[in-house]
């Protein structure tokens, strides 16, 4: 994500939705100002696709809908968009929007140099980043995932039953388990082809 530019405008939803349309980037919308979404390396795009097309296919008969990174989440009892790289809705109230998700139950975001602090849920001990902060706050959502570019390396974020955050860090040669779609796959799966500088 990069930066707002001083003096510009603020937005509401609907005049963000229709002055979007017109802009060739896209654009996340957080606090009424608007962020221009930074470009990825080949990596980031290369493993935001495999993960997308892994979901996708294995939901592909479920009622369940995946998004890619083109699709922006509403963050639920705000006014704030944000475009994640993968998400899963399985809620029938996101099925009859076509501006955007509320109720995902499952985030991705592939991290980079230009977003892992904005991206990631730890910035110190204490503290978690706003994006995961904003996020979290959805009831529907169970699982958050960041997933490196760097390394073979995916941290999940799980809800338990008391609506605490645990995480599970996976390395190479480890079974990724989702369970808010019941799918386990290899972390390997998610990294084959991909070079690390």
């Amino acid at each position: 994500m990069i930066a707002v530019r001083e003096n510009s405008p603020r937005f509401t939803p609907e005049e963000y939705f229709v002055w979007e349309e017109q802009q060739l980037e896209r654009h996340e919308l957080i606090d009424g100002q608007v962020y221009a979404m930074s470009g990825g390396t080949i990596n980031h795009g290369r493993i935001g696709i495999k993960i997308t097309a892994m979901l996708d296919s294995y939901l592909d008969d479920s009622p369940c809908i995946t998004g890619n990174s083109d699709v922006r989440i509403n963050i639920l009892e705000t006014t704030d968009y944000s475009y994640p790289d993968a998400s899963v809705t399985c809620d029938n109230r996101d099925k009859t929007n076509t501006q955007y998700i509320s109720y995902p139950c499952l985030i991705v975001e592939v991290l980079s140099d230009s977003t892992e602090a904005y991206d990631s849920p730890m910035e110190t001990l204490r503290e978690r980043s706003e994006k995961f902060y904003r996020y979290r706050r959805n009831p529907v959502l169970t699982e958050y995932v960041l997933v490196s570019t760097k390394s073979i390396s995916v941290d999940l974020y799980r809800k338990n039953d008391l609506g605490e955050w645990v995480i599970t860090q996976y390395r190479a040669g480890d079974i990724v388990e989702l369970r808010s779609i019941n799918l386990s796959f290899p972390i390997d799966q998610v990294y084959r082809g991909i070079v690390f500088e």
